[in-house]
């Protein structure tokens, strides 16, 4: 489990217990228990578990305490806590329809081979509005065949996500294949939960030829590096998949240059670059990218002061901005710029782990030798994708022995870069 993100609130195991268990009257912040259910995920042990597990039981109907169910409900799931089981598959019946699709991802995440509760969770298909997106990926997870034809009728479904996760589904239990390039199609679509959606749902149908437009798909690079890593570890376990087959990706996608991305919109006529600088703090990547490309294209150089004094506003403190900034100064070679991307590369806070990323290729771009020992030193981080950037900025700045910076690197994709 990821938690890089988790332990932000900076509460004590005691404390996060005390407030979930706080009367919802007695609290001076209404979502105190939301926070302190979500916190727990950093204290596993019985005491968590039996604290969420109460916190599901209270019935008040107010909103506050149905998010705080809900909360409590995912927690659980991320705690894997295989005890809590009854008391989720009760929540199958909420008429709280996000009740019940925080449950249903929540036995997903615990596990269980118990046919009944997986019955419980199709029969949810025949239900009006519930999450059926979730349901038909938790029922595709466990390989519920019983399921199929009840999945069926959503490869149809105007909701796009939903039609796409019942086609990689159908396609697991099948092995009919023939309507996945429907779900690939989706890595262009305008809407971008379409296309951030897709990718999972050819994660989950093992669609290892889909690698080449999962790196050209305009969302974040965080949505495909993860994409391309599980497809590649799983088509590398069986056989059908080489480091050689997917470096030319990997090392497109570590670049991220929109130039290399399918963009799913466009300008009628050229922006200020005001209008573009503001875009790079928009929240679907794909006009990020389109403003990135036009600013490189018809400005240069010239926006080199906008975007700094951008930077000192507003995005050293948003990390999807500050991601595009440290792109862009990277190629601008901008010497104005150079500390804010060294900053960048040492940026520690866990929101800001793709900048990193990003200032290893900005500084390889510099084509500054003086970066090499910041890059080395880079390099002494769990983060794979970063220390594969280290490794091609290295290799850009001339460094020519990488395999000395792999001899004790354990994971494949690293190791592989490192002995080219």
């Amino acid at each position: 489990m990821d938690t890089r993100f988790s332990n932000i609130f900076n509460l004590t195991q005691d404390q996060a217990i005390a407030l979930l268990q706080t009367p919802l009257d007695d609290l001076e912040d209404k979502t105190d228990r939301y926070i302190a259910a979500s916190h727990l995920v950093n204290f596993p042990g019985e005491r968590t578990v039996n604290a969420l597990i109460e916190a599901i039981h209270n019935p008040d109907p107010h909103l506050y305490n149905k998010i705080t169910r809900r909360k409590a409900i995912e927690s659980l799931g991320r705690l894997k806590a295989n005890v809590a089981l009854p008391v989720i598959c009760s929540c199958l019946s909420d008429e709280d329809i996000y009740t019940v699709e925080n449950a249903v991802w929540a036995i997903g995440e615990i596990g269980t081979e118990d046919e009944t509760i997986l019955e419980e969770i199709a029969k949810l298909l025949d239900k009006p509005q519930q999450s059926y997106r979730v349901i038909i990926q938790t029922l595709a997870k466990f390989n519920y065949q019983p399921a199929l034809d009840r999945i069926r009728p959503f490869v149809n479904s105007d909701n796009e996500p939903i039609a796409s996760s019942a086609i990689a589904a159908v396609a697991r239990f099948s092995g009919d294949y023939s309507q996945i390039d429907q779900v690939v199609a989706f890595l262009k679509h305008q809407n971008v939960n379409a296309r951030r959606a897709c990718i999972q749902d050819l994660i989950d149908a093992k669609y290892y030829d889909a690698i080449p437009q999962i790196a050209r798909c305009a969302v974040s690079i965080v949505f495909r590096l993860r994409g391309i890593r599980l497809l590649a570890d799983a088509g590398k376990e069986i056989g059908k998949i080489t480091f050689t087959q997917i470096e030319p990706f990997l090392d497109q996608m570590i670049k991220d240059h929109p130039n290399d991305l399918d963009l799913v919109h466009e300008y009628q006529e050229i922006p200020p670059t005001e209008f573009l600088i503001q875009e790079l703090y928009n929240t679907d990547f794909g006009r990020c990218y389109l403003a990135t490309k036009t600013l490189i294209d018809n400005y240069g150089e010239q926006i080199e002061a906008e975007l700094i004094k951008s930077y000192n506003d507003e995005a050293h403190n948003d990390y999807g901005a500050h991601y595009h900034v440290i792109k862009l100064l990277g190629w601008l070679k901008s010497e104005a710029g150079y500390e804010i991307v060294v900053e960048a590369l040492n940026n520690r806070r866990p929101q800001f782990q793709k900048s990193r990323t990003a200032a290893a290729i900005a500084l390889a771009n510099y084509g500054d030798q003086k970066a090499i020992p910041l890059i080395q030193e880079a390099l002494n981080t769990k983060v794979w994708e970063l220390k594969y950037a280290c490794l091609m900025a290295l290799k850009e700045l001339g460094e020519e022995n990488l395999q000395s910076y792999v001899i004790d690197e354990d994971y494949w994709m690293v190791k592989g870069k490192g002995n080219q």
